[in-house]
């Protein structure tokens, strides 16, 4: 049975907050951006937008 667009987009974004959360997690451990990159896959990049988006959220 094929999934639908839908659900397949659905199971993306939880798949992809997951990520984030676990970059977070990371972060507040504060694991090395080497270390995170290996067990996110995601850029260097990325974990510093996170990062500068959590830091931005704690000012508030």
């Amino acid at each position: 049975m094929r999934k639908s667009v839908i659900y397949q987009s659905i199971l993306q974004e939880g798949a992809e907050e997951k990520t984030r959360q676990i970059v977070i997690n990371l972060l507040k451990e504060q694991a090395s951006l080497e270390l995170i990159t290996k067990v996110s896959g995601l850029t260097v990049e990325q974990i510093q937008q996170i990062q500068a988006e959590q830091e931005e959220n704690q000012q508030e």
